[in-house]
């Protein structure tokens, strides 16, 4: 089969990989659908991630499952299915409490390398979720993302605690914060705060729900939040890019007692002590368990509630994966979609 291949930084090559196999009974295999490019994947093709050989990469992804393991129960062949971008036996103690991305037989789906034609899917029954029967093609890259960006965007609004009479603000206009806007307004918030300075990823904010928009960065965008909130801050905060100066404005920007949900997988952030004890914010977030979700989630895009795959602003075939990884590195797409 074709998949996409790490080399280097910057040489993403899509080559012949060995098909997939059955590798232990709770495994299914399914023909991908629709994969695509996350931000995350913009880690280890920037170099600020090692990468270790020619390795697959790519963890979202949906399709239809062509065979199960013997010990595959729920998950049939012939079934359209979405999986999560980790995997989980979803009856541990852990996964009972909702934080399957900490399931105790977890795996990371980049290993597998979901960029491709086909793919392995370990512990099939906790991982994939089967849809009501075969989507309509137009629903298929709302489904995509519920694999991880809208996952991710749904845990990060829950973490920050939006709901009604909330002010959310959003740190990161990438996929998954816009899909955090999304979120928060799904869950009720008054007012959502985008912090974006690109027009295009503006006027999608809104469409998902903002409220507002500030274009400023850093402790100016801190003071920004500040002036719109009548000095006290945001109840809630959506940190969705991972790195120093977006983690501090989140927490800065955040009222006392009030939350931050962090989603951005975080590089070198370092926070001071005094100063977080000091700011009376809560902190919670991490790998989204977007298995706990994927039900939810899937209903409201089979139901056409919400269309978050407005956020794949370009469709490219599999083959030209090395263009989809240049325009998202140079901010040409929010998120691109890829047709195997």
């Amino acid at each position: 089969m074709r998949g996409v291949v790490m080399h280097a930084p910057g040489d993403f090559r899509v080559e012949e990989r060995e098909d997939p196999k059955i590798l232990h009974p709770t495994d299914a295999i399914i023909r991908l659908s629709a994969t695509c490019v996350c931000g995350s994947d913009l880690w280890p093709y920037r170099g600020a991630e090692p990468i270790e050989g020619p390795s697959p990469i790519g963890h979202e992804y949906v399709g239809v499952v062509e065979e199960v393991g013997s010990e595959v129960r729920n998950i049939k062949p012939g079934q359209f299915v979405v999986g999560a971008f980790s995997t989980s036996d979803n009856t541990c103690e852990n996964c009972r409490a909702g934080y399957q991305t900490s399931c105790v037989q977890r795996e990371w789906m980049n290993a597998m390398g979901a960029q491709a034609e086909r793919l392995r899917v370990p512990l099939a029954d906790g991982t994939l979720v089967a849809t009501p029967g075969t989507p309509d093609e137009d629903l298929i890259p709302s489904l995509l993302t519920a694999s991880d960006v809208l996952g991710t965007g749904w845990f990060a609004a829950t973490a920050a605690q939006a709901g009604p009479g909330k002010t959310v603000a959003v740190v990161g206009d990438g996929a998954v914060g816009l899909l955090g806007v999304l979120a928060a307004g799904q869950l009720g918030a008054e007012r959502i705060i985008a912090m974006s300075r690109h027009e295009p990823r503006q006027r999608l904010a809104r469409e998902f729900g903002a409220t507002d928009i500030v274009t400023e960065r850093g402790d100016a965008g801190v003071a920004r939040i500040k002036d719109l909130t009548g000095g006290y801050g945001a109840h809630s905060v959506i940190e969705a890019v991972g790195t120093q100066e977006s983690m501090l404005q989140a927490i800065r920007a955040t009222r006392p007692g009030g939350h931050v949900g962090y989603v951005g997988v975080s590089h070198d952030v370092t926070l001071d002590g005094q100063e977080l004890f000091f700011s009376h914010v809560h902190l919670h977030g991490g790998p989204a368990p977007a298995r706990q979700y994927l039900p939810h989630l899937i209903d409201l895009i089979w139901n056409r509630k919400i269309n978050p795959g407005k956020v794949f602003d370009l469709t490219l075939p599999l083959e030209q994966a090395a263009e989809a990884y240049r325009a998202m590195d140079e901010r040409r797409a929010i998120k691109v979609l890829l047709k195997p």
